[in-house]
């Protein structure tokens, strides 16, 4: 007999506006226990705003967001529960920190202003670490780390509370094509692993298509969601991108090459 999942996040008709414009519209999905969505769409489409209601930084204008059965602006205490990796990292990779000082970094919230880590926060510490498979990295200087490898050093700092739901905003923009396929598939493990329930922000349509559960595509408006190979058919991308892409079916999911100027209208994402 099968389970139902426990609904986690739930959007119903929300609408979101930034500076009198409305960047989302309309926009309707339940995220399960244990998926693994990926929030796909171009510049300027809404992704990071959506994710920022999702974390209570910006109101609904209209409609609504639940986030563990709460608006995530009321969460209190169960904000722990909520992992995220946000776009632009704001650390000095110059700076002498150690990738297990970083990471415990995470447990902030918990440990309280002016109080010592203890045995609990260490213990995190050390599991958030061997869930990334970076234990070996413990005692490197940050800035001493690849691309990919500091991506993992911020997830395991997102981990380090040890949440039911972790959120990535553009988890690879600073990484090259192939660092991020091979982070993609490093993430989609760590999920199989973990069961934990994910919801990635991305532009890069093919790839990401290869290992989430299901997709949300946007422009604005939620263009379509579900599994990838049923949803990214040909008119559905063309709804996020315009016709300015051009298509080529490659094994289960299409691959995309858009012309830049189809992407230079909107600039709030």
């Amino acid at each position: 007999m099968s389970t139902v999942k426990v609904e986690l996040i739930q959007a119903a008709n929300l609408s979101v506006a930034y500076q009198d414009k409305l960047v989302l519209e309309d926009v309707s999905f339940t995220v399960r226990e244990g998926d693994f969505w990926g929030i796909l769409g171009p510049n300027g489409s809404g992704k990071t705003t959506l994710l920022r209601s999702m974390l209570g930084l910006i109101k609904p204008f209209s409609g609504s967001i639940t986030v563990l059965g709460s608006a995530p602006m009321n969460l209190g205490a169960k904000r722990d529960q909520i992992g995220y990796v946000p776009q632009h990292a704001h650390i000095d990779f110059n700076f002498p920190i150690h990738v297990r000082d970083v990471v415990l970094l995470g447990r902030s919230r918990k440990i309280g202003i002016g109080r010592r880590p203890g045995a609990k926060d260490r213990e995190s510490v050390d599991k958030a670490l061997e869930r990334v498979d970076i234990q070996d990295l413990a005692n490197r200087q940050i800035g001493r780390l690849s691309g990919g490898q500091r991506q993992r050093v911020l997830i395991a700092r997102a981990l380090a509370l040890e949440p039911d739901i972790l959120l990535l905003d553009e988890p690879t923009a600073a990484l090259d094509v192939t660092a991020a396929e091979g982070f993609y598939e490093w993430l989609h493990s760590m999920h199989l692993k973990m069961k934990l329930t994910l919801v990635l922000v991305s532009h890069d349509v093919g790839v990401v298509s290869r290992y989430v559960s299901a997709v949300a595509c946007l422009n604005r408006r939620l263009v379509a969601h579900g599994v990838p190979a049923e949803v990214l058919a040909q008119d559905t991308l063309e709804q996020m991108y315009g016709c300015d892409a051009m298509f080529f079916g490659h094994g289960r999911v299409p691959h995309m090459v858009v012309l830049p100027e189809s992407q230079g209208e909107h600039h709030h994402d």
